[in-house]
């Protein structure tokens, strides 16, 4: 992301703070912060499916 030299460098940061939050990366970085065990993520992984299935059903 490019901030020009007379930009509002607040107006920036608002919009590189939504453009993550839309890619998800706040999360991504979240989940990175401590190793994970892969039976744990594979666990954390079927309830995050039976959770969106869930939700799907109610619609």
């Amino acid at each position: 992301m490019e901030v020009k030299v007379f930009e509002d460098l607040e107006k920036a940061l608002r919009a590189l703070k939504k453009k993550m939050a839309q890619e998800g990366l706040y999360k991504e970085m979240k989940k990175r912060r401590f190793y994970e065990k892969p039976s744990v993520k594979k666990k954390r992984k079927m309830d995050e499916a039976e959770r969106r299935r869930r939700k799907n059903a109610r619609r």
